[in-house]
């Protein structure tokens, strides 16, 4: 990756069951695109959902530009995503079923220096899942703690 930029939304995997992974384009201005390249970036709360036709990353949080001047970017503005029609198409299709919703799982800047937001359909968990999700991470911490 180019700038070594890779911010990871970690909830997401505690919080949903993961079904498909998406590389997806996304809509900045500039004041964004360089509080991005400087990692001001949470995408904890963000969802993803479709407006129209165009699928929009929600509560994406971009700390304004420092340096910018009244030129600056709303924190939490909506972002469109950018899909091909077929990959929207069948996300479309596919979020009609029960319970699925579209997260951001991670967000970079690849090598041509675009930034991307890797988004999935996912499933959200119940409670004795998240509960399993945390056993099986204590007993990967206590393994790694007995091999030392």
């Amino acid at each position: 990756m180019a700038d070594d930029l890779y911010i990871k939304n970690k909830r997401a995997f505690f919080e949903y069951h993961i079904l498909e992974k998406y590389e997806a384009g996304i809509q900045l201005l500039g004041t964004e695109i360089k509080s991005l390249r400087a990692g001001k970036v949470n995408i904890t709360d963000a969802f993803c959902a479709f407006n129209g036709n165009e699928l929009v990353v929600f509560n994406l949080h971009i700390a304004e530009y420092v340096n910018a001047s009244f030129y600056n970017h709303d924190a939490k503005r909506d972002r469109k995503l950018l899909l091909s029609k077929k990959e929207l198409r069948k996300l479309s299709g596919k979020l009609k079923d029960q319970g699925l919703t579209i997260i951001p799982l991670a967000m970079y800047i690849n090598e041509r220096g675009f930034a991307k937001l890797e988004i999935a359909l996912a499933q959200g968990k119940k409670l004795h899942d998240k509960r399993e999700s945390m056993k099986e991470r204590d007993a990967k911490v206590e393994i790694g703690r007995m091999m030392k």
